[in-house]
């Protein structure tokens, strides 16, 4: 049996967190009281106890807490931004390429990916790879997601009653283009300048679409609308990740269509001169929390899809 223990869990990932774990027989949650959740000793001895530790804190704490670990047996899984882009951490996006499952399960310090990165990262990376795109491509990407993204705060707003009429309808955020979802965007697709990034919250609690906008005429090497979907087919078989052929209802894509799901399906649609690759899934499923545990499971040997909700 593994020891885990999630510091920040009382946040809207840990919870979540905490969550799949619970009808898991083999993990041993480490809980500490509600009295000590936040003393340093108390933390600093939970780091170091266990075998498996989730961070689910914001950056500053995150930094400090990886700190505290001295014990060189402790594996990471960090939720925060922070390391994202440390050279010193994996990428845990298992899909990202054909080795990266493997890194993760030899690495000590995983960096779980953003919500918003991980449709564009999944959406872009295999065109790139597959010589399709350009590393030089300029990208305008558009990303919907429910408002448990924002965290307690945003729920308590969305939640309240008598709230602000401006949150009834969608809000497009992120306004300078400094979204702090774009470093790991540009660097784990390899691209020569990051996307135009427009991300929109809405009045429902979780699920997200990420769509893309390409033109036909400045795809690479002849390909066409059929070459994107099959290398998406190709990429994407599963257990978490798949291609669909299909995913609207009657026209329309419901970001919420993921809802409690922990898999993401990948899409494309439009016409051979203006293509939507488009990649829906939970903000705090494969964008968070159901991303954690993939990957803490492949650290354990486990199943990736164990603990999972997958339709």
């Amino acid at each position: 049996m593994y020891s885990v223990f999630i510091d920040g869990s009382a946040g809207t990932t840990g919870l979540r967190i905490r969550e799949r774990l619970a009808g898991r027989s083999d993990i041993s949650l480490i809980v500490l009281d509600e009295a000590v959740r936040k003393d340093p000793a108390a933390r600093k001895e939970a780091l170091n106890s266990a075998d498996i530790v989730f961070l689910c804190l914001p950056d500053a704490a995150s930094i400090e807490a990886v700190s505290m670990i001295e014990n060189p047996n402790v594996k990471v899984l960090d939720t925060s931004t922070a390391h994202r882009t440390d050279p010193g951490w994996v990428y845990g996006l298992p899909e990202l390429d054909s080795r990266q499952a493997e890194k993760i399960a030899s690495s000590k310090r995983i960096a779980v990916p953003g919500c918003h990165a991980s449709g564009f990262i999944a959406l872009v990376r295999p065109l790139i790879d597959a010589g399709v795109i350009s590393k030089k491509q300029h990208i305008v990407c558009h990303s919907l997601t429910g408002y448990s993204g924002g965290g307690k705060k945003m729920i308590a707003e969305y939640q309240a009653e008598g709230r602000d009429a401006l949150l009834d309808a969608p809000r497009t955020y992120g306004l300078t283009q400094q979204h702090k979802h774009l470093r790991e965007m540009q660097a784990m697709t390899g691209l020569e300048s990051a996307p135009v990034f427009c991300p929109v919250v809405a009045d429902f609690y979780s699920g997200m679409v990420v769509t893309l906008g390409l033109f036909g005429d400045e795809l690479l090497g002849g390909a066409n609308m059929e070459t994107v979907k099959q290398v998406y087919a190709q990429s994407y078989g599963g257990p978490v990740v798949k291609y669909a052929d299909a995913m609207d209802e009657a026209g329309f894509i419901s970001a919420g269509g993921l809802s409690g799901d922990d898999g993401m399906q990948i899409g494309v649609y439009g016409n051979e001169e203006r293509m939507l690759p488009v990649a829906r899934y939970d903000n705090l499923g494969k964008g968070a929390s159901g991303a954690a545990i993939q990957c803490m499971n492949i650290l354990l040997g486990a199943e990736q899809t164990c603990g999972l909700t997958l339709k």
